[in-house]
């Protein structure tokens, strides 16, 4: 299976890359699979139900959310009417949505999706995210129920995502942190079959401060002081994410590779 993971999705200029570019992305890679990171794809923070439904139609099979999962007030409501959207597994117990679900491909093979919020250096404690993968982990084992498996890792600490992926071996397909917008050069295979890296990155424009303009990021880190609200940058986007292929009878990754596209961080595609 070729699976295709792309990072947080950073306002009107992460929209417009993802409606541009994935259509064609599946179209020339063979995708079999797409899973995007769209919690900042409305203005910076959250997702609305019509950005959800722009981000679907330009070919996403699953988004995930985050930590600033329900900041646009109306996903409240649409996250239970579309189960393509997954919020953080252990978010509060009363949040609407599904934290986990299972999904088919276009052959009808069966991805498990899912998506923990870590703890270290997170605005808030959240539940245990390792308990909480573990027991979506022992319901859908890998190459038993579910031809592949994939965990979308939200949270701040590297160390914390490589342990998820260590904690994951061998019981996903693909383990790939979110959140903090900056692309890692860890992309590898584990020892028991699982392809992992740290932060895929953002699809959002880097002449920035982590997708934000630069101008009051940087007045309030010299002098302590807000002026204006931060605004999403909107110059020339980078498409930053995982490619993955796997073998569907174990669905242990074979292969991976991260993806840059575009932008200020373009690489040679993965294909």
């Amino acid at each position: 299976m070729k699976i295709l993971f792309l990072g947080d999705v950073m306002g009107r200029a992460g929209r417009a890359a993802i409606s541009d570019r994935l259509p064609k992305l599946r179209d020339d890679w063979g995708l079999d699979f797409v899973v995007v990171n769209g919690e900042n794809a409305s203005g910076g923070m959250g997702l609305t139900g019509d950005h959800a439904k722009l981000l679907l139609q330009a070919g996403a099979d699953v988004v995930t959310l985050g930590d600033h999962a329900f900041d646009q007030k109306d996903m409240m409501r649409f996250i239970e009417s579309e189960p393509r959207i997954i919020r953080p597994l252990n978010y509060a117990k009363e949040a609407p949505g599904k934290g986990a679900r299972v999904f088919s491909d276009r052959r009808g093979r069966k991805v498990l999706v899912a998506q923990v919020l870590g703890n270290v250096f997170m605005k808030r404690a959240f539940d245990d995210p390792f308990s909480a993968i573990e027991a979506e982990l022992k319901r859908f084992p890998l190459g038993g129920a579910v031809q592949a498996a994939l965990v979308d890792m939200h949270c701040e600490a590297t160390s914390e995502k490589m342990a998820m992926g260590h904690w994951c071996d061998g019981r996903a397909s693909v383990v790939v942190g979110t959140h903090t917008h900056v692309p890692t050069g860890d992309a590898q295979i584990l020892e028991g079959g699982t392809a992992f890296l740290s932060d895929a990155g953002m699809c959002g424009d880097y002449n920035s401060v982590i997708g934000m303009e630069k101008a009051e990021p940087m007045r309030r880190f010299v002098t302590g002081m807000a002026k204006e609200r931060f605004s999403p940058a909107r110059g020339d986007v980078t498409l930053c994410g995982f490619y993955v292929e796997t073998d569907d009878r174990s669905g242990r990754a074979k292969r991976c590779e991260a993806v840059r596209i575009g932008g200020r961080l373009a690489q040679a595609s993965p294909i």
